[in-house]
């Protein structure tokens, strides 16, 4: 395979798309197998998708097609082989689904999904099918667009769903979208009017998945409690655990406890100091470092093995290559991976084994930061809010939610956050968050100015904040609440949130520090013609624009 072509994050090449290798490190076979990962189950999902209208449902399908469009997202998986494995998974999938449906009398169309991937028998065939089916399959480029946006959403919804799996909770409504919006990305049947539908059908879904996923955590391990976080480093060697699976962070304290090695977090893994089922632990020293796109220069001080639990892997450089393992839907070539058993417990021995002979972390930063403004927490000092709000202590809040990343037009946003004034508040989730969580904000009249969520999923408990305010004020649209709406992106979990704020009927939302590559002219036109959508320009010309809307 000689070439590629991807544009699902932020940093998309040129702000165009990446066309030899991703900037992210993937190569352009990887990337022509995660095109044919999702050809695939588009195509299993038409299979799927008669099932349930014949009362046909399979767990194992579900469970297939979330993780499978998990592993696909930005920064996750980058080994070829594990795409392989799991297209042939997917064709096994194909054939017992066609078995079920003779069985059952009913005939299946494949609509669009040719026979050359149903009949691929080996590998060749599969890389070869791959350079046909990915993005630019789709020539007209306003369907492409709505198509991707789609597809990029579902990815986001996918991983939220597959954090709640792990944990025992599943939405049988949202398995059924994910089919149907797959299914739905090869009918050339469909209008540009009905494609924009599905994606604003695809937000509905995106919060009921992260409602769901908010119940699985807080049912799990309590609700977030405001918690000072320590960001220095102890005596003791550690394991540093990224990603954002608590299941993971769960099992890993439980094997650590009593061995000496200590437990810390790393960028989205830091609001696991929030739950109070962790704090219970007293290995569970801190949090090190920053954002994800950090890994590279922290990884290598943090001095033991580290734990990438989900997607946002950096390339490793050799200094710590041999202190990082992979697990879940995560891989990289030459990492080693630490798979579940078939009752979903993993061994972390392996891990704990290495760190016992490493030196304790080396310091890079001392002091704490505050989070788990989640919104039971928030609702505990709802009064306190308001009162400010009536008083005019708080004129009014951003929302600064979202990512993370390397390039350096994001400064944009630490620059935003300190220039602020100061009767304003900054509501956060995700590791966007590490742009302006170590300024000196301060607070007003005890409110810390930062207000932490959570992780990405979290932007749920921003909006239950801002619902709960609008109710309290007795207003009847949440657009004239004083809230403005400045907000990060990097990749497909970002695109899920950005869809449900737009279900929740959230306006003029500004995105940076670009507009997503996917989007067409056309397709951006309707975004900012309906909704408000917009980009970023300076910090001077946007905090007058924001301010003056109040």
């Amino acid at each position: 395979m000689s070439s590629m072509f991807c544009f699902q994050c932020q940093e998309a090449a040129k702000g165009t798309g990446c066309t030899i290798q991703g900037v992210c490190g993937k190569t352009s076979e990887v990337a022509n197998l995660q095109d044919l990962m999702i050809y695939t189950l588009k195509g299993i999902s038409i299979f799927a998708r008669r099932g349930r209208e014949l009362g046909i449902t399979d767990s194992v399908t579900d469970k297939f097609i979330i993780e499978s469009m998990f592993a696909t997202i930005t920064n996750a998986n980058f080994v070829p082989e594990a795409f392989i494995d799991r297209i042939r998974t997917g064709l096994t999938l194909r054939d017992q689904w066609s078995s079920r449906l003779k069985e059952a009398g009913a005939a299946v169309p494949l609509a669009n999904h040719d026979a050359a991937l149903w009949t691929a028998d080996t590998e060749e065939d599969l890389l070869a099918k791959s350079e046909t089916v990915g993005v630019l399959s789709t020539e007209n480029e306003d369907v492409r667009s709505l198509r991707e946006l789609l597809t990029y959403g579902l990815k986001g919804m996918a991983a939220y769903m597959e954090h709640a799996a792990v944990l025992g909770f599943a939405d049988t409504g949202a398995h059924a979208f994910m089919e149907k919006g797959l299914a739905s990305v090869l009918d050339d049947s469909l209008s540009a009017d009905e494609l924009t539908a599905l994606v604003l059908e695809c937000g509905k879904f995106g919060v009921d998945v992260m409602a769901l996923l908010d119940q699985a955590n807080t049912t799990t391990y309590g609700n977030p409690e405001i918690t000072k976080v320590n960001i220095g480093v102890g005596q003791n060697p550690g394991i540093l655990i990224s990603g954002h699976d608590l299941k993971d962070m769960e099992e890993l304290l439980k094997q650590t406890e009593g061995t000496g090695v200590d437990v810390y977090t790393h960028s989205e893994m830091l609001p696991a100091h929030y739950y109070p089922a962790f704090k219970k632990y007293s290995h569970f020293v801190g949090n090190y470092g920053n954002a994800w796109w950090k890994q590279n220069e922290e990884f290598a001080s943090f001095n033991g093995p580290i734990l990438m639990t989900t997607n946002c892997i950096v390339p490793p450089k050799d200094s710590y290559i041999d202190r990082l393992y992979t697990t879940g839907n995560t891989g990289f070539p030459g990492v080693q991976h630490i798979p579940a058993d078939e009752h979903g417990v993993k061994d972390f021995s392996a891990i704990i084994a290495q760190a016992k002979g490493c030196e304790a972390p080396t310091e890079i930063e001392t002091g704490e930061i505050v989070g788990g403004f989640a919104h039971a927490a928030v609702m505990n000092v709802a009064d306190q809010v308001v009162e400010a709000v009536q008083s005019g202590a708080i004129k009014q809040f951003f929302v600064m939610a979202g990512c993370d990343g390397r390039m350096k037009s994001r400064n944009y946003y630490t620059d935003f956050a300190a220039e602020l004034p100061g009767d304003t508040v900054i509501l956060t989730a995700g590791c966007a968050k590490y742009k302006y969580n170590k300024l000196a904000l301060g607070d007003i009249g005890g409110i810390p100015r930062v207000l932490d969520a959570g992780q990405c999923n979290d932007s749920y408990s921003l909006v239950v904040i801002a619902l709960k305010l609008k109710e309290v004020f007795g207003l009847d649209d949440i657009n004239d609440l004083p809230i403005a709406y400045n907000i990060a992106w990097y990749e497909q979990k970002a695109v899920i949130v950005l869809l449900a704020l737009l279900h929740l009927g959230v306006k003029n939302i500004h995105l940076g520090p670009t507009l997503p590559a996917f989007l067409s002219p056309n397709v951006a036109k309707v975004l900012v013609d309906n909704f408000g959508i917009g980009g970023i320009t300076t910090v001077e010309e946007d905090m007058e624009r924001f301010i003056a809307a109040v």
